[in-house]
């Protein structure tokens, strides 16, 4: 993973997001020496978003299926 000050983004953001979308690394922004963001591909982002809910979703189908075998 990539880490870049918060004034370098606001000074090369064409750059660092250029070479986020062709390394497909997430980058982590750091403010006074603290995480302050992360930056991800839209790809990768996409990708965790379907994961997320196809977690979510299983859990659901699993928590009715202890409520209807409870009943």
């Amino acid at each position: 993973m990539k880490t870049e000050l918060i004034t370098s983004l606001k000074r090369q953001a064409t750059r660092i997001i250029s070479e986020l979308n062709q390394e497909k690394r997430p980058v982590l922004i750091t403010s006074r020496g603290q995480p302050s963001a992360y930056l991800v591909d839209p790809q990768t982002f996409d990708a965790l978003r379907a994961t997320r809910l196809r977690i979510l979703e299983g859990i659901a189908r699993g928590e009715k299926a202890i409520s209807r075998n409870a009943s």
